[in-house]
């Protein structure tokens, strides 16, 4: 796809038809620190908007995150971009989205109100676990086919498609045996822990996460599904970067079951596994210190 300062005239077309909006020179800013999608402020028709694009094969990832957005706007626990418009030229897919002027979490304010708004959407709890669709964790596909049996939902559509994956690029020397004794004994860590299918964000790493310019909680990007709690936390303690504020009042308002570490541990090994997928070798060593620690833990 071709990079440029001013949209292709189809492009301008086709976003007007979907939103309403004039886009016949708008004004473009690039914005980087994304790795999927090319994403760019746009400024057009009196207003300022928030502009995804990829090639025209990636129009259901916007589908999904649509979906996604809807689903975590709806509980109104955090503020979440409004989707505007979406959808494809021969060449392009495109989502138009909110624009919403947001900053890092920064102090124990900002992690004390993140928190409050993320105990609130995991309140919201349904009959199953997955989703009613599939979506993307990242650019790689997840399945979200629904399930009474969380354990069962773990293992065959988070664990194992990625482990597939993994072994299909040539990673199966590495992610051998161990994985295969891992995923019989992943049960015996849910027989006196049962979960709620919470409503999950479903990737909430920090770079998902911010506050906007009012002081409220913000999150983006999703990949959302029902599941157990605790692997949004999980996914939020990968990479750092929240304020401990945020654990210390999660847990003071919701606190957590016993054994938390351990699914840590599991919960974050289907990240650490996606990453490897997406990004290669980097991540290979910490996935196997994952599944190793993991696997001599529950043979106990």
């Amino acid at each position: 796809m071709e990079h440029s300062s001013t949209l292709s005239a189809e492009l301008a077309k086709a976003l007007k038809t979907a939103s309403g909006i004039d886009f016949s020179g708008a004004e473009l800013r690039a914005i980087g620190g994304g790795c999927i999608h090319r994403a760019l402020e746009v400024r057009a028709g009196g207003g300022r908007y928030f502009l995804k694009l990829n090639d025209a094969s990636t129009l259901p990832m916007f589908e999904a995150e649509v979906d996604g957005l809807t689903a975590l706007g709806a509980c109104d626990a955090f503020r979440v971009p409004r989707s505007l418009a979406w959808g494809a030229t021969e060449d392009e897919a495109f989502l138009l989205l909110e624009h919403i002027e947001m900053r890092p979490l920064a102090d124990a304010g900002d992690g004390q109100r993140f928190a409050e708004a993320l105990v609130e959407l995991h309140r919201d709890s349904g009959e199953h676990f997955g989703w009613t669709r599939d979506n993307f964790i990242g650019a790689n596909p997840q399945s979200n086919t629904q399930d009474d049996g969380w354990a069962h939902f773990f293992v065959n559509h988070r664990l194992i498609p990625q482990l597939k994956m993994a072994r299909a690029t040539g990673y199966a020397g590495a992610i051998g045996r161990e994985a295969d004794h891992l995923l019989e004994r992943v049960p015996a860590l849910f027989l006196d822990y049962r979960p709620r299918p919470s409503l999950l964000h479903g990737d909430l790493w920090n770079g998902n996460a911010a506050m906007d310019v009012q002081g409220r909680p913000v999150i983006f990007d999703p990949a959302v599904y029902r599941g157990d709690r605790d692997a949004d936390l999980a996914m939020s303690e990968l990479f750092g970067g929240f304020p401990s504020a945020f654990y210390a009042t999660y847990r003071t308002a919701w606190p957590l079951a016993e054994g938390y570490e351990q699914r840590k541990t599991l919960y974050n090994l289907y990240h650490v596994l996606n990453h490897l997928n997406l990004f290669g070798r980097g991540y290979l060593g910490q996935a196997e210190r994952m599944i190793r620690a993991l696997y001599f833990e529950l043979r106990r």
